[in-house]
């Protein structure tokens, strides 16, 4: 299983990178918000200079068009840049558009099996199933985790399963066993 970060933080990713064990980095503009006074393209591609691996670059706009060209300019900020798009109905348009023009997408908000079929089916390179968010409303996150790496490896989809929103130690030794290929881990 390979480790992401889960930052904003420029001081954290080069901190983390000191040990080797990171292999990517997901962001988001809400975590940006809290470094002050750096663009997200600047953030974005000086993670980049520090992990030379996927970098999930995440979407705000709502509808498949703006998603679409949202996602290109995001795209086009870095080679290792992948987009993060949220599982809806206009999401799951924006992704099968977005992969088609050859955009990595990492599918965000997955609360289901059948959300993470979809985003499957329609190309995601990276399916993010929200462990905590599950498990804060009395669900089972790590369930979930398992049953998406079956319906991928059942069917060979090629999507790769992202443990997100771990909350402490556990989940991440957790998400290695139910199968995750990556686990995000907060900074």
């Amino acid at each position: 299983m390979q480790l992401f970060l889960d930052t904003a933080s420029i001081d954290e990713v080069r901190a983390a990178a000191k040990y080797g064990v990171i292999s990517g980095v997901t962001t988001n503009p809400s975590l940006l918000a809290k470094e002050g006074g750096v663009s997200y393209k600047q953030r974005i591609i000086e993670i980049a200079d520090v992990i030379d691996g996927p970098i999930s670059a995440e979407c705000v706009t709502r509808t498949a068009d703006d998603l679409v060209a949202e996602a290109r300019v995001l795209a086009s900020w870095h080679p290792n840049v992948v987009v993060k798009i949220p599982i809806d109905e206009q999401g799951l348009e924006a992704i099968y558009r977005c992969t088609r023009e050859g955009i990595r997408i990492n599918t965000t908000l997955i609360f289901s099996p059948n959300q993470a079929l979809l985003a499957a089916l329609a190309g995601a390179s990276f399916l993010s199933p929200f462990v905590g968010r599950i498990d804060d409303i009395s669900g089972d996150g790590m369930e979930l985790i398992q049953q998406c790496v079956q319906i991928v490896e059942t069917h060979n989809l090629g999507a790769r399963v992202l443990a997100a929103s771990l909350r402490h130690p556990l989940h991440v030794a957790q998400a290695a066993m139910a199968g995750a290929h990556i686990a995000t881990i907060p900074g």
